[in-house]
């Protein structure tokens, strides 16, 4: 037995050494640097646990791109891109889109608000404003996009983990690598999940065993929801609102809205702010009086899903207009 054991081990070992040559060969012709560290990643996944054909089918003919750099360098940044943004997001399209969307999957978000207190608007604005509805999940196959970014010095250690994270989505059995894609970026599935997002948060609402985000909109919505909820979602709350600011108003912070009050902002309308004992922060978008926003303690769970001002507050915005609570009065939407 300790004979067959270590021709075991030996076997395993000249195996995994074969695996490791053929890998390098298959890579050079990204570049010499890139072969030993493709290696390396290689043999970390394997350390941390991840099945050696997990890593060999995801991994071995991966390949860097260049559009995804160009991607990465040119979201928008620029307060004067604010408009931009929005109109090309909050489209009467889109938003005739959503309000039908609400009606068609109706019993199932309400069966997901009442288990996570998340409202069903939030849910398909998230879904609309990331996939369309799903009619783009993304067609970069996910594992070259991710390695492309962790090559990259700016984020190479968040999109090391992405790879990991993406590695034991595959070795869990929820997706298989072959056919698995994403955005430039590296999220994946109709709410668009970064991987260590995925693990962390995406739940099997209908039971079939796997955490399905491509192909089960009762997975998409109710992982939507579990991630907004324990991102610190306040139930009963709304996101925020667009206020009208007085001419003299030069203080920022986050206050009571009494306070608020006091200072002379008002809702957009030019209506006094709900009596509430909430707090918000005012947001300036374009760094200008208008438009203007004060946020709820709920905006920062739209943050934590997307750390951008523009994605945050065009979340709120558009679920606000499927329901029809409110209209963005800006940009000429």
């Amino acid at each position: 037995m300790q004979i067959e054991s270590k021709a075991g081990r030996v076997a395993t070992l000249v195996g995994l050494l074969l695996w490791c040559v053929g890998s390098v060969v298959s890579a050079r012709a990204q570049g010499d640097d890139f072969a030993p560290w493709l290696e390396e990643l290689k043999l970390e996944a394997i350390e941390r646990g991840l099945r050696r054909e997990t890593v060999e089918v995801a991994l071995s003919n991966v390949r860097l791109l260049s559009e995804v750099v160009e991607s990465d360098r040119s979201q928008p940044k620029a307060p004067t891109e604010f408009c931009d943004y929005m109109t090309r997001r909050l489209t009467r399209t889109r938003i005739e889109r959503g309000r039908r969307m609400l009606v068609e999957h109706r019993k199932l978000l309400v069966g997901i608000n009442a288990d996570y207190g998340i409202p069903p608007r939030y849910i398909i604005a998230l879904w609309g404003l990331e996939t369309n509805f799903g009619d783009y999940v993304g067609d970069i196959p996910l594992f070259d996009a991710l390695v492309t970014l962790a090559r990259d010095p700016r984020r190479g250690t968040f999109f090391r983990k992405q790879i990991f994270g993406a590695l034991r989505i595959v070795d869990e059995g929820h997706h298989p690598a072959e056919g698995l894609t994403g955005s430039w970026a590296g999220a994946t599935g109709q709410v668009q999940f970064m991987p260590t997002t995925f693990l962390a948060y995406a739940v099997d609402r209908d039971g079939d065993g796997r955490r399905d985000l491509w192909n089960s909109l009762p997975d998409a919505f109710a992982s939507a929801a579990n991630y907004l909820r324990r991102s610190g979602w306040r139930l009963g709350e709304t996101w925020g609102r667009q206020v009208r600011l007085p001419g003299d108003i030069g203080t920022k912070g986050s206050y009571s809205l009494a306070q608020w009050q006091k200072l002379g902002v008002r809702k957009v309308d030019g209506r006094d702010l709900p009596r509430a004992r909430q707090h918000a922060m005012l947001v300036l978008p374009t760094r200008t009086r208008d438009p203007a926003f004060l946020a709820y303690r709920n905006y920062h769970a739209f943050l934590a899903w997307n750390r951008s001002t523009f994605f945050a507050i065009s979340v709120g915005a558009l679920a606000d207009e499927l329901t029809g609570v409110a209209r963005l009065k800006a940009c000429g939407i």
